[in-house]
């Protein structure tokens, strides 16, 4: 009678994974996921900063629905009374429990993580969440810092422990609850790291020699990227190790080596997280559920590596728009596990290297704001409606479609059909598209452009992603109304997928594109 859901959410986590392709990483138990899953290879957030992010794809509405730009404001009051898919899944029958981060704290999910309405019980926040940006990290001298790249003694950490060792602690306690309750669940698990600080166990640097690490392929500020696009990556500067450097506002690049050190560090931190997920699906096999809940694994948005000369999420590249998404569904991704048997063994990235391959992969462009419908369908729940046109005063609907069709589609023919299309097919035809927006203060890097609130907002970046390109148009914007005036392009980009992967020539002025324009308008 309908399967659990443990969805796990990672804040700041792009596809820096071995099941996506990286050579460098060690993720031996995402990777195991991802052999048992569907794994999309093109999915992205419909922002690329965390509170509109986890709001939009939490209620299944864009960010032009729930109002929510910035962290001041919460839906229910300011946009409409939209029902999100932990309250869905609570009304049909289900426990939902919340561990970590889901929900961004604060004012955007009314202090209290939107709970009653979406969650059976509080929400829980490991007690060690206070310290995250406090002075932990020692320094060379001995002192304690609070810097951007901050491995660890654990030991010596408030409590002996950290947030996401303490989320995991309390998920696992929580399904072995569900297990003796026979409680049918849906549990979100919100892991912190890789957020910055990069605070993590020390020992996870020894998998990641800085002799290793290299830089960005594309370090360097491209020369035609309109300065509006650009994210000044504000928060990193006020690091004390960061500081320390004295680097130029806004582009002025880091030096090579704190480059390396931060990409080791993110590494490093995304090691740790995948021992987290390891421990947490071991227990999911140890209290025989693995073949009763599906597992969806996805993160809020990317960060930039140094791409473009930039750090952090905050803008409309792909480095901080795309994130990893898998789906384990037991008897659809996989052939049906019988009871007891292991699916999950927990496996230690300091001596397993696997290189297991997805056990399905699409190459579909989708889109965070379709997992509301997803998880439904695939939960055997009634799917909620299509919302219409303007949505403010309908509870229950999505603006993002399901996506199980795309779980079993052979992709070969794709790529036959390739050859021989012209622009204006390639402009009309019915491909999947992702839209991800990012509001700017003004035309020109400023200390807010990356999180500028709803009354500073001048400028909308209206993105639009298909397997082919990525089209931008910043546009003006009206912050008292909320409405965008396209007949005023400040600054657009274009970028080929196929022969500019890394995003690095912007051909918007070279190419016509009033068809585009129409697609994003659409």
């Amino acid at each position: 009678d309908g399967m659990n859901v443990l969805l796990i959410v990672v804040d700041d986590l792009r596809p820096l994974l071995g099941c996506y392709g990286d050579k460098l990483v060690k993720s031996p138990n995402i990777d195991q996921l991802a052999s048992q899953s569907i794994v999309f290879s093109n999915a992205y957030a419909q922002q690329a900063v965390c509170a509109p992010s986890r709001v939009s794809f939490l209620t299944g509405r864009r960010p032009d629905t729930t109002r929510l730009y910035d962290f001041y404001s919460y839906w229910r009051v300011h946009a409409g009374n939209y029902s999100t898919m932990p309250q869905y899944f609570k009304e049909n029958g289900y426990m939902t429990l919340s561990v970590g981060k889901v929900f961004h704290p604060g004012i955007s999910s009314n202090y209290s993580d939107d709970y009653p309405y979406s969650w059976s019980i509080p929400p829980f926040h490991p007690s060690t969440e206070k310290y995250e940006n406090d002075k932990t990290c020692r320094g060379k001298d001995g002192k304690l810092y609070a810097n951007l790249v901050c491995p660890v003694d654990v030991t010596e950490m408030p409590s002996g422990t950290l947030p996401d060792i303490q989320s995991t602690e309390e998920a696992i306690r929580l399904l072995n609850i569900m297990k003796t309750n026979k409680q049918k669940f849906f549990l979100a698990v919100g892991y912190h790291k890789p957020h910055i600080p990069l605070r993590y166990p020390q020992e996870f640097l020894k998998l990641y020699p800085l002799e290793n690490i290299t830089l960005a392929p594309d370090p360097w500020v491209p020369e035609k990227l309109p300065s509006v696009a650009y994210n000044p990556w504000t928060d990193i500067r006020q690091r004390d190790d960061v500081q320390a450097l004295n680097v130029s506002f806004p582009y002025g690049p880091l030096p090579d080596d704190f480059q390396r050190q931060i990409r080791q560090s993110y590494y490093a931190a995304v090691s740790y997280l995948d021992v987290q997920v390891g421990l947490l699906l071991n227990a999911l096999d140890d209290v025989g559920l693995s073949n009763s809940t599906i597992v969806v694994f996805t993160a809020d948005h990317g960060w930039s590596l140094g791409e473009h000369g930039e750090w952090a999420k905050y803008s409309n590249f792909d480095v901080a728009t795309r994130v990893p998404l898998m789906f384990y569904v037991p008897g659809m991704t996989t052939s049906s596990v019988s009871q007891g048997e292991r699916v999950f063994p927990y496996l230690d990235p300091f001596s397993h290297i696997l290189g297991l391959v997805p056990q399905g992969q699409s190459k579909k462009v989708v889109e965070l704001v379709s997992l509301f419908s997803t998880l439904t369908e695939l939960a055997g729940l009634q799917v909620p409606p299509v919302c219409p046109e303007t949505s403010f005063h309908v509870a229950l609907c999505t603006e993002g479609a399901s996506i199980v069709r795309y779980f079993n589609a052979s992709e070969q023919n794709v790529e036959e059909e390739k050859d021989g299309y012209d622009d204006t097919y390639r402009c009309f035809n019915e491909e999947p598209v992702a839209f991800s927006q990012y509001p700017r203060p003004a035309d020109t890097p400023q200390w807010n452009s990356d999180k500028p609130k709803l009354k500073d907002i001048r400028i909308m970046g209206y993105s639009m992603r298909t397997i082919d390109y990525r089209y931008t148009v910043w546009v003006q914007f009206y912050p008292n109304n909320f409405s965008a005036n396209f007949e005023d392009v400040r600054a657009g980009e274009l970028y080929m997928v196929e022969t500019d992967p890394n995003q690095d020539y912007n051909i918007y002025n070279n190419t016509s594109h009033g068809c585009f324009l129409k697609k994003i308008l659409g």
